[in-house]
C-alpha cells in the first residue's frame, strides 16, 4: 500500500514537471520573435532597439531557470558515471539517496531563500534596471529563482523517492 502512494506521488510530480517543461518552452516564441525583430531592425532598416537585449536576457534566463526541474526528470544534468554505470540499481538508488539528502535539499534550501530574499527585496524597492535605457522592471525576472528553487525542490523529493525505491527493490521506476 505504501509503495502504491509512493509510485503514485512520483508520477504525479513527474508529470507536474513535464507540464511545467511544456509551458516553459513557449517562452522560446517570444524569445525568437524579440530576437528576430532586433536583427531586421539593425541590419535591414538601421535602428536598433533599446529594448531587445534586455527582453532576450529575461527571457532566456527565465527559459534556462525554470527548465532545471524538467531536465533533472529527463536526466539531462551533467554527472560522472564512471564508475556509477557499472552499479547495480540498489547501489545506485543507495549513493543517489544519500547525496540527494546531504547535498541536493541542503543546496536547494539555501537557494530557494537566498532566491526569496532576493525577488522579495526587488518587489519591495519596485527595482528596475539600472544600465538599461528604457528602464524595465525587475521584479517578475528574479521571482524565477525562488519558482526554480520550489520546482526543484518538488522534483528532487520525485527522485528521492526513485532512489529509495531502487534502492529497496534493485530495479529503477
Amino acid at each position: 500500500m505504501l509503495l502504491d502512494s509512493m509510485v503514485q506521488l512520483i508520477r504525479w510530480i513527474d508529470w507536474f514537471a513535464e507540464w511545467c517543461g511544456k509551458i516553459v518552452a513557449f517562452l522560446c516564441f517570444p524569445l525568437v520573435v524579440a530576437l528576430t525583430y532586433e536583427v531586421v531592425a539593425r541590419y535591414v532598416f538601421h535602428a536598433p532597439t533599446e529594448w531587445a537585449y534586455d527582453v532576450t536576457y529575461m527571457l532566456y534566463g527565465s527559459i534556462f531557470m525554470l527548465a532545471a526541474a524538467f531536465t533533472l526528470l529527463k536526466k539531462g544534468h551533467i554527472r560522472t558515471d564512471l564508475f556509477y554505470n557499472n552499479w547495480p540499481a540498489r547501489k545506485q538508488g543507495l549513493v543517489d539517496a544519500v547525496m540527494y539528502v546531504l547535498f541536493y535539499f541542503p543546496g536547494i534550501i539555501f537557494f530557494l531563500v537566498a532566491g526569496w530574499d532576493y525577488a522579495a527585496h526587488s518587489w519591495m524597492t519596485g527595482e528596475k534596471a539600472a544600465l538599461s535605457p528604457w528602464r524595465p522592471i525587475l521584479y517578475p525576472f528574479k521571482t524565477v529563482i525562488p519558482v526554480t528553487a520550489v520546482l526543484l525542490l518538488v522534483q528532487g523529493v520525485s527522485e528521492l523517492l526513485k532512489s529509495v525505491y531502487a534502492a529497496k527493490r534493485g530495479e529503477w521506476l
